[in-house]
């Protein structure tokens, strides 16, 4: 699956621009985001459609993206997953 070529991200453009007005998301290459120092999401297309590419800890959780419903899912899934990088880790139990 190749990442999405600007055609494809153009598809996307309103997705696009909510997720730049993102304070916490730095778009370093169109449609590859950062949070610090670390990739977060990205963009891939196939014949199947367009897919998302979050980032979730050490794996990575893919997410259609080809109708309002899966961007909305999409939204949902980086807010989860943004507010548990903001939460603090509890201290471990001695």
């Amino acid at each position: 699956m190749k990442h999405a070529g600007a055609e494809a991200l153009g598809v996307l453009s309103e997705l696009l621009q909510k997720l730049r007005n993102r304070t916490e998301l730095v778009e370093r290459r169109p449609g590859i985001f950062y949070v610090k120092s670390k990739a977060f999401l990205h963009f891939h297309e196939d014949r199947a459609g367009l897919f998302a590419d979050l980032r979730q800890g050490d794996d990575w959780l893919r997410l259609a993206v080809n109708d309002l419903d899966d961007q909305e899912r999409l939204h949902a899934a980086v807010d989860r997953t943004l507010d548990g990088e903001k939460t603090p880790r509890a201290a471990p139990l001695l």
